[in-house]
């Protein structure tokens, strides 16, 4: 896809932006590296000041980028500032904690004497430059969540971000560079797909994350493996809402309203099949189903839109097709499940009952406002269902019983395990998933440690 700010409530090309040549990479992949070998010695203290001096100028621009964010994927605006908001938090909170979560361990003293030293330390040393393939979904904080522990362990960010958010990717490079960073610190690479691989092979990039779909994480992943260098993948979810008879249902109806359309739908952990214990089952739908109806579909730079268009007329039409095959193989309609007539890229909220493991919506992601609904018989139905899928990156339970709890939190296959609460991302705790959801983790001490060389410095007697 061309590179390019194309309005998804229109369907307007407002820029179009050329692919930097071959000679700009160099330059810029030269700059990486050099600055890399200067910016490894900076202090913690150093490092702390820049990010939150870039934490301050992002606090200051959120109107700003909030809009621009809007009108190149089309999320709510008041979500947008938001956005920008915990991107600003998740900053100060790597600036004030980076230097304790990577600071200098000693084994135990008995382990040290046995190998024969005097003083044992595990260290943790930046990597060098790390490629990050982002994509527009969540423009600003999927960003974020890569440099800020990046820049705080010392490496430095080279950006690829996803083609319909070019103004929000030029936006990060200059954050950076008003915030006081060393020039290369962090780069905006405005490059289409197919230059990827060769940025990856080449020598001076020491790593790679993505957050992306499935196909990328797995050409990134392979030719990584061949150059033998460090990844992290968050790839695709389709994360369970398990709700069970003791749950209070206003509740959980009115969180997986949230939980579905966040980000107008589009969003890896956005909770996507619902599975209702029998007894409360037909409850639980008329309420959650109410809900999505209420919702108000339209412009999103207006302050009381609560679904916007998606981001792209392929990714509707993606949709469509997923919604269109559960139909003809019996799917019920209980809302939605139409395009509405106008310009711009939107589809109504949508639930679909009747679900059955031939249809792809059982499979594969919905990433737009479609939920589908399962009735689950008991326990041990619901927990069969929420795994049957290749995908493993949240998950949703609702229960008052707390061996329910216990055994959710040890039989579902996800990377986390949300009760009684709207699956979100903080600075403090790994984020991640397992199967075709990825690997490795972000944020917290461990998403800060992935692109460090933990290096063991034995001394002797």
């Amino acid at each position: 896809m061309p590179i390019a700010t194309v309005n998804p409530a229109n369907g307007e090309t407002l820029k179009t932006y050329e692919p930097m040549g071959e000679e700009e990479l160099e330059r810029r992949l030269q700059l990486a590296e050099a600055t890399f070998r200067t910016y490894r010695t900076t202090t913690f203290a150093d490092r702390a000041r820049l990010l939150t001096r870039a934490a301050d100028l992002l606090d200051e621009d959120r109107q700003e980028i909030g809009r621009i964010m809007t009108t190149e994927m089309g999320k709510p605006v008041k979500q947008a500032r938001a956005e920008a908001e915990k991107c600003a938090k998740a900053m100060r909170w790597y600036a004030e904690r980076a230097e304790g979560l990577l600071a200098d361990e000693e084994p135990p003293g008995q382990d040290v004497r046995d190998s024969g030293a005097s003083r044992v330390r595990v260290r943790y040393r930046p990597l060098g430059p790390v490629l990050a393939v982002m994509p527009w979904n969540f423009p600003l904080w999927q960003v974020i969540r890569f440099a800020a522990p990046a820049l705080m362990a010392g490496n430095v960010g080279l950006l690829k971000h996803a083609s319909n958010v070019p103004r929000t990717a030029l936006y990060l490079e200059d954050l950076f560079h008003r915030a006081g960073f060393p020039e290369g610190c962090f780069q905006t690479l405005l490059i289409g797909s197919a230059a990827v691989d060769d940025i990856l092979r080449d020598e001076r990039v020491k790593a790679a994350t993505l957050t992306g779909s499935e196909p990328a994480g797995r050409a990134v992943a392979s030719s990584a493996g061949e150059m033998v260098k460090k990844t992290v993948l968050e790839l695709g979810g389709s994360d369970p809402f398990v709700v069970m008879p003791s749950a209070d249902l206003d509740r959980a109806a009115e969180v997986a309203v949230t939980a579905r359309v966040q980000n107008n739908g589009q969003s890896c952990i956005a909770a996507k099949r619902f599975i209702v214990h029998t007894d409360v089952y037909d409850a639980f739908a008329e309420k959650f189903v109410a809900g999505m109806r209420a919702l108000r579909v339209g412009d999103p730079l207006e302050e009381d839109t609560e679904v916007g268009p998606l981001a792209s007329e392929r990714g509707r039409t993606d949709l469509e097709e997923l919604v269109d095959d559960a139909m003809r193989g019996g799917a019920e309609v209980l809302c939605g499940g139409r395009r509405p007539d106008g310009p711009g890229w939107y589809y109504p909220p949508t639930v679909l009952a009747g679900i059955t493991r031939r249809m792809r919506v059982h499979r594969e992601e919905t990433f737009g406002p479609v939920a589908t609904l399962y009735r689950a018989g008991d326990l041990d139905e619901a927990v069969l269902i929420a795994n049957d899928s290749p995908f493993g990156l949240s998950s949703n339970v609702w229960t008052r019983d707390e061996s329910e709890v216990d055994r959710f939190a040890r039989d579902l296959e996800a990377g986390a395990v949300y009760v009684n609460g709207m699956t979100a991302s903080h600075p403090a705790f790994p984020f991640g998933g397992v199967k075709r959801s990825g690997y490795g983790r972000e944020l917290s001490g461990h998403g800060i440690r992935e692109f460090c060389n933990i290096t063991t410095v034995w001394q002797g007697a």
